[in-house]
């Protein structure tokens, strides 16, 4: 740990405008390396952290820039040798190509590092974490899988050099490049059925990840979710010598949760470990709280492992962190408000998620209306937890189904968005079909009015509906 070094390695990202693979670029360039990429011609919001981190990069995918001077590529998932010619040109040159998550694993190495993984929540854990390693002023750096509104919409946080914590993903088992030291386990229930066969599965590979922690590392689990407390043991079953910190409501010890409380727009609540003191959050919904315990409960292992304790200064640090965290895109991200009406995206495309979020918001802006778009993501999820996704929006006043996004995974399945309607409206008085955006957009039209919240929800891309719908309600009417 700590002996791997970038410095001087020249290396090539291909489809380096993406998200993740631009934050990677920004960590391996502050790692010591000379980072260079190449992606399409279209415009995109990394094109300016790129510029800002003097990050140099070609447009065009059908020609080639790499050459023999480089020490390795890093590949985006989006492109093969068919259609990335520099991604073709260094498998002939025989230059060492890693995918994204390989490439997260090699930063890993470098330092003690912590793996946030979970069904839902890592993303906004991950955030929150870098909130916190910010405001504390701590040796550490953050990767997030979305950008966070307190970092200016970038992905990351480098504060130093000392320690690293990622948002690591699932799906395929990915984040079994990394090697962690410490780990947040937020949620463990079924989910990607197009990859895990079952619950059994995808719990298998959580606790194939904590199975890699070394004898003085720690796993931090959410003791309120079943799934989590239930593979939490089993790991403890397997390892016990190894440390386990619980959180939340139902948790004994430090990070257990009390005197939590939802109203007047703040998530209050306190914590064994701090005794009378109270933790504020100015964002919707208790898994916000859980999610905070989850990143207070990390940064006091590595405040440990340094031999410093989480005095009242330090406290002071992180309870301003929490009280000014704005959230990330598309996570719980507040896009504007006009003619009275407040307008919000969210990723939360898992029944519990939607299910969770929504009840958050609602008490939260209590007394408001709550009018929700959902459009589903996969084919295989929607079938799968089809009776799941049906009941999971008894918060909302209204709700607008749209069709089944067609993501990269899957282009076509089973069942349509109108199944899915038709099941939520055996649950739901105020449910309506529009498939199209426009059609979407248009009953919307009929429907807000001042004094309500419209949230856009899910992994697909209805998000647009709310940036027209608040052009239309500023007086941009068309």
């Amino acid at each position: 740990m700590g002996t791997l070094s970038f410095k001087g390695k020249k290396i090539f990202f291909i489809g380096i405008k993406g998200t993740g693979m631009t934050a990677l670029a920004e960590l391996y360039q502050k790692a010591g390396a000379i980072v260079v990429g190449v992606d399409g011609s279209e415009h995109f919001y990394t094109d300016g952290i790129l510029s800002e981190l003097g990050i140099s990069f070609f447009e065009g995918m059908d020609r080639v820039h790499i050459d023999n001077t480089f020490d390795e590529a890093v590949c985006s998932a989006a492109y093969t040798p068919q259609t990335s010619a520099d991604l073709a040109e260094a498998c002939r040159l025989g230059i060492p190509c890693l995918t994204y998550p390989e490439a997260l694993g090699r930063l890993s190495q470098r330092q003690p590092s912590a793996a946030v993984a979970g069904v839902h929540g890592k993303t906004t854990t991950s955030a929150l974490c870098a909130s916190l390693v910010k405001a504390m002023a701590l040796d550490g750096s953050v990767l997030i899988g979305s950008g966070a509104a307190d970092l200016k919409n970038r992905c990351t946080w480098t504060g130093g050099e000392r320690f690293f914590i990622a948002e690591t993903c699932e799906y395929r088992r990915h984040f079994l490049a990394f090697d962690p030291a410490f780990m947040i386990l937020t949620s463990v229930e079924e989910d990607h059925p197009d990859y895990f066969k079952d619950y059994a599965d995808i719990r298998s590979a959580f606790i194939e990840l904590a199975e890699k922690l070394p004898d003085d590392g720690a796993l931090v689990y959410c003791a309120d979710d079943p799934g989590a407390a239930e593979t939490a043991a089993m790991i403890a079953a397997r390892r016990p010598a190894l440390r386990l910190v619980p959180y939340g409501l139902k948790a004994d010890g430090p990070f257990r949760i009390s005197g939590n409380e939802e109203a007047c727009g703040v998530n209050r609540f306190r914590l064994g470990f701090s005794g009378d003191r109270e933790w504020r959050l100015r964002l919707p919904g208790h898994h916000l709280i859980l999610n905070a315990a989850a990143a207070l409960a990390l940064i006091s292992l590595f405040l440990e492992r340094e031999g410093r304790a989480f005095d009242d200064d330090m406290q002071v640090k992180a309870a301003a962190g929490l009280d000014s965290f704005a959230g990330c895109r598309r996570r719980t991200e507040r896009i504007g408000e006009a003619g009275g009406i407040l307008f919000m995206d969210d990723y939360a495309h898992h029944p519990t998620a939607i299910r969770t979020t929504l009840e958050g918001y609602k008490a939260f802006y209590r007394p408001k209306r709550l009018i929700v778009d959902f459009m589903s993501h996969t084919y295989s999820r929607t079938e799968r937890l089809l009776e799941e996704f049906a009941c999971a929006f008894a918060a909302a006043d209204i709700v607008v189904l749209n069709k089944i996004y067609a993501s990269a995974r899957e282009t076509a399945g089973h069942i349509t968005g109108e199944t899915l309607y038709t099941e939520t409206a055996k649950h739901h008085p105020a449910v309506y079909y529009k498939a199209e955006f426009d059609e979407a957009a248009a009953f919307l039209k009929t429907v807000l009015r001042p004094g309500d919240l419209f949230v856009t929800m899910g992994a697909g891309n209805n998000n647009g509906i709310g940036t027209d719908l608040l052009r239309w309600a500023a007086g941009e009417k068309k």
